[in-house]
This record gives C-alpha cells, structure tokens and sequence, in this order.
C-alpha cells in the first residue's frame, strides 16, 4: 500500500466516524464504543476491497458484508451513506419514529444492508449459509462478517465457525473485533475467551491477528485471506480499542453513551483535527 491510499483509508475512517458520532448526537444517544472500534475496518472493505454498486445494491456479483453484532449498525450506515447508497441526511434520524434507520442493521429499510441483526450470533451463521451458496454456485463472491469479542460468548458463533470449516469455505472471511469489553465491563471478567487465534486454529481455519486499527494491517490481512486457496475459512482477530478516536471514552465503560450538543461538538473537533493532520502529511 502505498503512502497516499493509506492516508486515504484513514481519512475514510475518520468520516466514518464523524458520522457515527453524528447518528448518535442527532439521537441523544446510542452504542457507541463497538461502532468506532469497527470503523477502520469497515473503511478498507468500502474504501478498497468490496465490490458493489450503490446504484444497484443488489448486483448479482458483489460481495456481501454481515455486520453480526447488529448494534454497530450506525458504522455501516456512515459508510453506506458516505458511498452514496442512502442520503445523507437521512443520518439524523437514526432510531426515531417513522425511520428509514433502525439502530441495529436492519436490510428491510437500508439499501446495502444484507441481513437484519442485534439478536447475537445469528449473523454469523447467516454469512456461513451464503458463503455456501457463492460457494457452490462458483460465482466467486466474497462473503465477509464482523463478530463482537462479547458476542464470540454465544454457542452459535462456534457452531457455525465447525460448520464453516466443515464445509471449506475458502470465500469466507471473518473478522473478530477484540476490543475486550463489552456491556458488563471487560469480556475477561465476564467469560474470558482465551486465544482466539488458538482457538480458530483448532477449528481448521486460516488465521491472523493484527492491529484493527492499523488500515494497512487490515488490507494485507484480506488480501492474504483472499490468496490462500487451501479450502479453508479466515479469520482476522482485530485488536482494537473501545470507543477509539475520541478521547472522551473509557474502553470498559462506553458500550452505550449519552450525548450532549457541546460532546458532539468536542468530538467532530477532535475527528477533524486528526483528518487534517493526515491531509497535511
């Protein structure tokens, strides 16, 4: 990667971020923590390694995106809205009566949205099932899902994760946001998961742990998923922290936040502070 896509997949995941923050300060509140800790890698699927359309979300040979832990929705929405596929505006209504919105992923009313999730582990086992039928359709789409370190607590998810290796899906990419917290407090406190990359090993996939805040990490994570041919699932554990890019958050204690006009404004500050400093590099 060079120097000058690098700083754009960071900006990209600044805006994502401006817009969550957004979202949610037009609301009053929402789930903070675990849509910024998501952003960067959602902004290397969107800003480099997916195919679609936003003129037609439904393009028979894109590839699809699962966000499991459904209450990261907002993060897929600021993406979404930012790659033309909803307006804008319709960012301010996040969660209110009559919304095109929901708070949670939702494919009923947002175009580019694939599966409807918030009830955990469902998404997961939902993007197993599709990356079969794109499997054994050969039509060589990438199915790829983002799982919560909270929501890995659920048997489904490893239920799923037996059947995609049973079934060599070598077009599945999974990505296990690892930001170690969760609405309890600290996934270690509550019921620790050991080595993920250990784990996934044991199950018969491909793994890699890295930074999920680095853009380059992600983007060399996928591209090396998308090489390896050997009929085996990828996982890519991501390192990331709760609540990243704003500094008002405390990683253990922002899973869900209320905001203030004078927060938002703090935030967007410090966002586009860090978005000019990349652009003066």
């Amino acid at each position: 990667m060079n120097a000058e896509e690098k700083i754009r997949l960071q900006q990209f995941a600044i805006d994502i971020r401006k817009q969550i923050i957004r979202e949610m300060g037009s609301l009053g509140a929402g789930h903070l923590g675990g849509n910024l800790s998501i952003a960067d890698i959602v902004a290397v699927l969107y800003g480099s390694e997916m195919k679609y359309d936003p003129a037609d979300p439904k393009m028979k040979d894109r590839d699809i995106l699962i966000c499991s832990k459904g209450h990261a929705g907002p993060c897929l929405y600021g993406a979404l809205a930012l790659k033309g596929f909803i307006p804008m505006e319709r960012l301010d209504t996040l969660n209110r009566g009559g919304t095109e919105l929901p708070s949670h992923c939702d494919r009923l009313h947002v175009p580019g949205i694939e599966m409807t999730t918030g009830s955990l582990g469902q998404g997961f086992s939902a993007a197993c099932g599709m990356a079969l039928a794109a499997h054994l359709d050969e039509d060589g789409r990438t199915v790829y899902c983002i799982i919560g370190d909270g929501e890995s607590q659920e048997g489904q998810i490893w239920e799923a994760v037996l059947f995609a290796a049973q079934q060599k899906l070598d077009n599945l990419i999974l990505f296990v946001d690892y930001n170690k917290a969760q609405l309890d407090g600290w996934t270690r406190d509550i019921c620790d998961m050991g080595d993920y990359v250990d784990k996934f090993h044991a199950f018969g996939w491909h793994t890699a742990e890295i930074d999920g805040h680095d853009v380059e990490a992600i983007k060399t994570a996928v591209d090396a998923a998308k090489a390896d041919h050997t009929g085996r699932p990828h996982v890519i554990v991501c390192n990331t922290i709760k609540g990243y890019g704003v500094s008002f958050t405390k990683p253990n204690a922002c899973h869900h936040v209320n905001f203030t006009p004078e927060l938002v404004e703090q935030c967007q500050k410090e966002l586009d502070a860090a978005r000019a400093a990349l652009t003066a590099k």
